[in-house]
């Protein structure tokens, strides 16, 4: 349950920065600056230069907007067209990724088993992890391009000192956003990465021996003493005495001494 929360949540906030970054492309305002309205004049005027990735316009104060559309994508500004085709790279992954990320979530009744479900869903936080570091790159250069000339000791003339616009802050947000996004895929995921690792404990082998007195027959005759002779002896017991075993030997080899003796007297008595 946990699982299926982590990558439904996951799905959303990733979603929400491509939809981020996807308005930020149309949106205006990408740098502006203010022309006029200084204290102490008599008449305020207040005018701004604005521009975004695909014109450049100048407001005056009655809110009247003239633009000049950029021209076709040879003759563009170096920077503007780096700019354009990380985020369209960017945009390209997270469409991958969204498809790959769908297909992969446990809540969904599609994409085959477990196994290859968790595959789709590692894909799809590699996709929107490259993604978002392609958007990030794109409005890091835009930045890095409006502040050459903002921090700029010497503009030549003409030159405006920009500011950043709501667009790149709001891009920068959904970048984050992506690459939050690829992170809860990526934790719901990571036995993909680095398997369960199995302890297999190895035995010893050891053999069975069977208590020694459990097989052994006895033969020949016991001591008095309650001693056994053991097997080494046979030769000995059989040759004078016969073979006999078990409890009942010992009987007969008590007999077998005192016999002679008492048979004699009673032959001598008759």
């Amino acid at each position: 349950m946990r699982k299926r929360l982590i990558q439904v949540f996951g799905f959303l906030i990733s979603t929400l920065g491509w939809l981020f970054v996807l308005c930020t492309m149309a949106m205006d305002y990408w740098r502006i600056v203010q022309i006029g309205g200084q204290g102490g004049s008599f008449i305020i005027k207040v005018a701004w230069h604005w521009s975004n990735l695909w014109k450049d316009c100048f407001t005056d104060s009655t809110a009247v907007t003239n633009c000049r559309d950029y021209p076709v994508l040879w003759s563009v500004t170096i920077y503007v067209q780096a700019v354009r085709g990380l985020l369209m790279c960017g945009l390209t992954l997270g469409f991958f990724g969204a498809i790959f990320g769908f297909l992969g979530m446990e809540c969904t009744y599609i994409g085959g088993a477990e196994t290859t479900k968790d595959k789709q869903l590692l894909a799809s936080a590699v996709f929107h992890f490259f993604g978002g570091i392609s958007d990030i790159a794109g409005y890091c250069l835009y930045i890095n391009r409006v502040a050459r000339t903002t921090f700029a000791n010497n503009l030549q003339p003409g030159q405006l000192r920009y500011d950043l616009g709501t667009p790149i802050f709001l891009g920068l947000v959904g970048s984050f956003f992506i690459l939050l996004g690829a992170i809860f895929y990526a934790a719901t995921v990571y036995r993909v990465i680095i398997p369960k690792r199995t302890v297999v404990y190895a035995y010893a082998p050891r053999t069975y021996m069977a208590p020694r007195t459990a097989a052994r027959t006895y033969t020949g005759y016991y001591k008095p003493g309650g001693r056994a002779y053991s097997q080494y002896y046979k030769p000995y017991s059989s040759r004078q005495y016969g073979s006999y075993g078990g409890s009942s030997s010992s009987k007969i080899s008590k007999l077998s001494q005192t016999t002679p003796e008492r048979m004699s007297e009673r032959d001598a008595f008759v």
